[in-house]
Order: structure tokens, then C-alpha cells, then sequence
């Protein structure tokens, strides 16, 4: 993907990917196996160089994937 806004900090390319990851926050969340903190990942193409940002999670995500573990 290419955007202009974009430029790698390490080897200073315009070409990235995004991804998702999800993970527990607490105990609670640990026990019941909940990933209740999602971030989003932008990875250079080039040099692989990977920056996480925090994203807000919604309560119903939260409820089906404790149902769905």
C-alpha cells in the first residue's frame, strides 16, 4: 500500500502493510482468555520496521469473544 502521510521512520520508504492484533489486558481477562486491548500495526515493505498503535475495542466484540473461546 502507498499513501503519502506514510513514510517509514528507519529506512524512509512510502510502501507499508497494516495488520491487527489482539491481547489481554488483566488478570480477569487472562483467566477467561479475553483479548480485550486491540492495536493496529503499520510494517514497512522494505525494511519490515513495525509501529503499534492503540485502538478502542468495542463491549460487544469483548462479549463474543468470550462466548466464542
Amino acid at each position: 500500500m502507498k499513501n503519502s502521510n506514510y513514510q517509514c521512520p528507519k529506512c524512509g520508504a512510502l510502501d507499508y502493510e497494516t495488520g491487527e492484533i489482539r491481547a489481554t489486558g488483566g488478570t480477569l481477562s487472562k483467566i477467561f482468555d479475553v483479548q480485550n486491548k486491540k492495536f493496529t500495526s503499520v510494517t514497512c515493505s522494505n525494511c519490515t520496521y513495525t509501529e503499534f498503535y492503540k485502538t478502542k475495542t468495542s463491549a460487544l466484540s469483548n462479549i463474543f469473544d468470550l462466548f466464542t473461546n
